[in-house]
């Protein structure tokens, strides 16, 4: 889940760096804003100092930022633009949203020298380079999607001199197009192992690039300049509003792309099928009857009893209760507050967060998870 996301918190003042230090199994840093770069009018990378125990990332994962607004920790998620391999410092990139209290927070009040809590970083949209693969990343990105993108662009680029990599890219204009010069260097540094399409839905004035929306019939088109290479040797990584990833992952079944290929980020959330129409969750499993069930949580050994509301989440009540679970989006998109199902039945409004093996062996995400049974124990970590 990439991109824009979620947050926690921090207190305003500046504080020196420390190590991390542990809240449950997760991680928290007090990091020193190194820098902010104005990457378009309405996005900037924050680039972080290491703390004294440098903090390890995969390409293609978020941070969870925790600033304190007005006086209220916040929890947001942003995708980083780094790699762990090319950059010497992490950095995010964080798109203002309109309306957003976050992504506005930190796009006019943050500066360097501040220092924000940040959770140990997650996410399992993400690509571990092997020197001696040989294969070719297809990215397709929309707007402040390109971010977790961005990451994995460079990696792989960096790591695997044997891998191709090709972007599709679309935006509104040219303007708005987040990491152009440093698109831009990739192309002049990796020749003809990097491809790059910029899709835009106004025309430039000064340089010529496909225009309109990217729909099935100009994806297809786009693919046909890429480079050839096999299937088994090819894999689809996608990041962006929802209308541009539903066309792109349309045009790859049309091409018949094994859907153990194609890799899916998300940062806005999803259709909640479980309550499409009105449907209860709890009626959904053949219980008419709305009631609080109770569940069983174990987390770091311990176990917590709560009883879930039928219009509450399993989170949402651990957390009212004062119970420290893991959590980031609470909109089914990040798993950070994924836990495994050992008994009972658990309901969730939205799956796309998980894999299919995930499902089954048990994992539910706790932010969009409702009890079905009276007998649900989940085991967190």
């Amino acid at each position: 889940m990439a991109f824009n996301f979620f947050k926690k918190l921090v207190g305003e003042k500046e504080t020196e760096d420390k190590p991390a230090t542990d809240s449950g199994k997760l991680k928290y840093y007090q990091l020193k804003v190194r820098e902010i770069i104005r990457e378009t009018a309405d996005a900037i990378s924050i680039v972080f100092d290491h703390p004294e125990e440098k903090i390890s990332y995969k390409p293609g994962q978020f941070f969870t930022l925790n600033p304190v607004i007005e006086g209220k920790k916040v929890r947001r998620a942003y995708s980083v633009c780094s790699s762990p391999y090319t950059d010497e410092y992490p950095a995010v990139t964080v798109k203002r949203v309109e309306g957003g209290l976050v992504s506005n927070y930190l796009n006019s009040k943050l500066k360097a020298g501040d220092t924000l809590e940040v959770m140990e970083p997650m996410g399992s949209f993400t690509v571990v380079p092997e020197a001696g693969k040989k294969r070719h990343l297809v990215l397709f990105g929309g707007g402040s999607g390109v971010t977790p993108l961005m990451s994995i662009a460079k990696s792989v680029l960096d790591q695997e001199p044997g891998s191709d990599v090709s972007l599709i890219y679309a935006n509104r204009n040219e303007h708005s197009i987040i990491f152009r010069e440093q698109l831009q260097e990739l192309e002049k540094k990796y020749g003809r192992r990097f491809t790059l399409l910029h899709v835009l839905d106004q025309k430039p004035v000064d340089w010529e690039c496909r225009t309109g929306l990217l729909n099935p019939e100009m994806l297809k088109d786009l693919m046909r300049v890429l480079p050839a290479w096999q299937t088994d040797q090819t894999e689809y990584f996608m990041c962006g509003p929802e209308g541009m990833m539903e066309n792109v992952a349309l045009t790859l079944k049309e091409l018949q792309i094994p859907k153990e290929r194609v890799h899916r980020e998300s940062f806005v959330a999803g259709k909640n099928p479980s309550v499409e129409g009105g449907a209860d969750p709890v009626a959904a499993a053949g219980d008419d009857t709305p009631k609080a069930r109770e569940v069983t949580i174990i987390l770091d050994g311990d176990e917590h009893k709560i009883q879930v509301e039928p219009d509450k989440s399993i989170l949402e009540t651990a957390l009212a209760k004062d119970i420290d679970m893991p959590y980031s989006c609470q909109s089914g998109l990040c798993t950070a507050c994924r836990g495994k199902c050992i008994s009972g039945k658990v309901k969730m409004d939205e799956e796309d967060g998980l894999s299919e093996s995930e499902l089954e062996e048990g994992y539910v995400l706790t932010c969009v998870g409702h009890p079905l049974t009276d007998d649900v124990v989940i085991e967190i970590g």
